[in-house]
């Protein structure tokens, strides 16, 4: 059997992954904190015919051997977690990140994961949540009669209540980092959770200990460039394109052999 026509089947299954990427890269255009993730191949192995160095002659080397390679596989879906543009909502509970860093979120279960969404409500008990009522941690709650809420860029929360003259503090935001923030669980909703490969996270004050800082009233978007990523779609395409072209080749010329013993 030709080896060509597995060679090229593996490039068509790394393409339909590349394809598949770019897809939910351009579905999430349009949400808040996503990040977009990049596909990663490596060749596979190769067929040695012929090793380099091997003597040709009593006094004469091959200087590069016969290698024939046999294809290539994916071998990481990398997220990228370069920020995306804020937009202004003038929101007052609305957050963005500028820096490093990740809002830490509660399930109900308990379970604490992290986002960069920081399109945050507040429930009827006046807590801070997203927008599936997951509390932000540490918890902070807002007093009804709060006239004005303001959150610094350190995620210092102060209030302004009836009869005060002053702001009143009520609580901090803060941030999380890990120092492999690739290695994270994607949990989806914009949602991640810690494992062996992002590290142990680290809480702290924003713009400290390179943590980034907050801007109230804005929101952070897509990091996904349109453009970019159509380009990696047709890319994708004449290369899926390509290694179909193989196959029919191929097959066209086992044809051609078979056709010979008749």
């Amino acid at each position: 059997m030709m080896q060509s026509l597995y060679t090229a089947s593996t490039g068509m299954l790394g393409m339909q992954t590349q394809i598949d990427t770019t897809a939910n890269n351009i579905a999430n255009v349009n949400t808040i904190g996503f990040k977009k993730s990049r596909a990663e191949f490596a060749d596979l192995m190769y067929k040695v015919m012929e090793y380099a160095g091997t003597s040709t002659s009593d006094v004469t080397k091959s200087p590069t051997g016969i290698e024939v390679g046999l294809g290539s596989r994916p071998t990481a879906i990398n997220k990228i977690f370069s920020e995306g543009s804020l937009k202004q909502t003038d929101n007052q509970l609305d957050l963005a990140i500028t820096g490093r860093g990740f809002f830490k979120l509660e399930l109900p279960d308990g379970t604490e994961v992290y986002s960069r969404n920081g399109a945050f409500k507040i429930d009827e008990n006046g807590t801070m949540v997203n927008s599936d009522g997951y509390k932000l941690v540490p918890e902070v709650v807002i007093p009804p009669d709060a006239t004005n809420i303001s959150i610094g860029t350190d995620g210092t929360m102060t209030v302004v209540q009836p009869g005060q003259t002053q702001a009143t503090q009520i609580g901090q935001v803060t941030l999380t980092n890990f120092i492999n923030p690739a290695g994270l669980h994607s949990m989806g909703d914009n949602l991640y959770i810690e494992t062996d490969s992002s590290g142990q996270p680290v809480e702290g004050t924003p713009g400290l200990d390179g943590l980034g800082v907050l801007r109230q009233g804005f929101v952070e978007l897509s990091n996904v460039e349109l453009v970019v990523e159509l380009t990696d779609l047709i890319t994708g395409q004449r290369a899926y394109d390509s290694n179909s072209k193989v196959i029919t080749t191929s097959d066209e010329m086992l044809q051609t052999i078979n056709n010979l013993k008749r």
